[in-house]
């Protein structure tokens, strides 16, 4: 355990580096940086351990790496899940009436939501008649883009 990172004992530095880690994750509530004070955790363990520097380190990269591309992807699926939509994109999904049909080659086509008229155009470029009851798959501008 010879040696010193910034000046400081490896204990010293990697406990302050988890905790300055941990404390910025809380703030921010982001998932950015627990990733790494969870390596810093296991690297402040290798340095409790006796491990030489430069294992240390290593530690820390792989635990970090590991911990960021293997777990991220599934705490971001089930932490991140109740996302309320709104505004514009409140839209999405919901279900409108063709108020006149839709023809995209024409550039005409109109759906009603809400008491409001929006124009519309076909997602996939098919022709789509009034009354047919069809799902807003995007938005953009003024146009209403729809499937059935």
């Amino acid at each position: 355990m010879n040696g010193s990172l910034f000046g400081l004992t490896p204990i010293v530095f990697w406990l302050g580096l988890t905790i300055i880690l941990a404390v910025i994750e809380i703030i921010s509530l982001g998932l950015t940086t627990i990733w790494f004070a969870l390596g810093g955790l296991f690297a402040f363990l290798g340095a409790l351990a006796g491990l030489s520097i430069p294992f240390q380190i290593i530690i820390f990269i792989v635990i970090s790496v590991f911990s960021l591309l293997l777990v991220r992807p599934f705490s971001m699926k089930y932490l991140n899940n109740r996302v309320t939509r709104t505004n514009i994109d409140a839209l999405i999904g919901k279900k409108v009436k063709v108020e006149k049909d839709i023809d995209n080659l024409a550039q005409k086509g109109a759906v009603a939501l809400e008491g409001t008229v929006w124009n519309a155009r076909s997602e996939n470029d098919e022709q789509i008649k009034a009354g047919e009851i069809v799902v807003i798959c995007r938005v953009e501008g003024n146009k209403l883009y729809v499937t059935k």
